[in-house]
């Protein structure tokens, strides 16, 4: 049988008191983003054999919170005054926007005015973005919302980081970022033998730093290592709301139309036109069902110059209109 005196210790001095989180749960919070942080914290305090970490877990209402898988968790209070030293860490998940209610903005700002430092968890750093703690700022979230995000928070300098650490402000992607965002905090507090031992524990073999990218690069992703082919892809990516011609991209890779249409229907089955135009309606999607921007602008920012045309393309792509998954994005989130 397995017990704790069997598990090596690390050797780390026992700190005045210990680091304190409060950990604010939204409306549909991701329950791996949360979990991945808290495991790190109570793991570092068994390797060390000392209380370094405590957190509570807090959120509007101050009884319970429903994560998105549907498990609901008793909270250990409502958003009250933070503690002398505490840092908040906001978890968000699906639908962030309308887990961003008033109350927790205004909370959000009341706390930061009192020099509080704050952190957003996946989809929070919308939440962080909304109160205007990360004007001017660098941030990161969750590549699914990317989109979304630049369209509505022009003011803060969005990467593509796991993590983003700026001030009294701190970010991350979502999923198992949280792990890499708090082995940062336990080397930084306690040093890397402490971090390392957590990361094993933790069967974690890559530890990622702010530097390291939240998507698989484009060869992964596809399935294909060709690095014209690659370099395309990454170009039509870069470049959605003004999208370039095949003869364009072709030239900027040293290829003609003709071979990169064979490029593109070998690797990927279908022509380089048929896959710019899924990046762009996938990225349409992306904001008709996470932003409330209009149809019009939706199109323009996706690089549709006509509102029928789009549409057009839409409705063969989807099966439905622009105006209709606007409408049932609407009742889904009614229900």
């Amino acid at each position: 049988m397995m017990t704790d005196q069997t598990v090596p210790t690390v050797d780390v001095e026992a700190p005045d008191a210990p680091r304190r989180f409060a950990f604010v749960l939204l409306d549909q919070f991701t329950l791996l983003c949360y979990s991945c942080a808290v495991e790190s914290l109570r793991i570092a305090n068994r390797m060390a054999g000392k209380t370094l970490y405590d957190w509570r877990v807090i959120g509007e209402g101050g009884e319970r919170a429903v994560c998105s898988a549907g498990t609901a968790f008793n909270l250990d209070g409502g958003l009250d005054e933070t503690k002398r030293g505490e840092t908040v860490v906001i978890c968000g998940g699906i639908d962030v926007a309308t887990a961003t209610t008033k109350p927790v903005l205004n909370w959000i700002r009341r706390e930061a005015r009192r020099g509080t430092v704050f952190g957003g968890l996946c989809t929070a750093g919308y939440t962080l973005a909304r109160a205007g703690l990360l004007d001017g700022k660098r941030a990161t979230i969750h590549w699914e919302n990317q989109d979304s995000f630049l369209e509505e928070f022009e003011e803060v300098e969005l990467t593509k980081s796991v993590f983003v650490i700026d001030g009294k402000t701190f970010t991350t992607a979502g999923g198992t970022a949280s792990i890499d965002l708090m082995l940062k905090f336990i080397a930084d507090d306690h040093g890397e033998e402490l971090a390392g031992a957590v990361a094993d524990q933790l069967i974690y073999t890559t530890i990622r730093t702010d530097q390291d990218t939240q998507r698989l690069s484009v060869p992964t992703r596809i399935g294909v290592r060709h690095p014209k082919l690659s370099s395309v892809i990454q170009m039509m990516e870069n470049n959605i709301e003004e999208p370039q011609s095949p003869s364009i991209l072709a030239k900027d890779v040293g290829m003609s139309t003709r071979q990169l249409e064979r490029l593109f229907r070998r690797y990927l089955n279908r022509s380089p036109k048929r896959y710019y135009m899924e990046l762009r309606l996938q990225k349409a999607r992306n904001l008709l069902m996470q932003t409330d921007m209009s149809v019009i602008n939706v199109a323009l920012a996706c690089g549709f110059a006509s509102p029928s045309h789009f549409s057009k393309c839409y409705r063969a792509q989807y099966n439905t209109t622009p105006y209709r998954e606007r409408g049932a994005q609407a009742t889904r989130l009614a229900i």
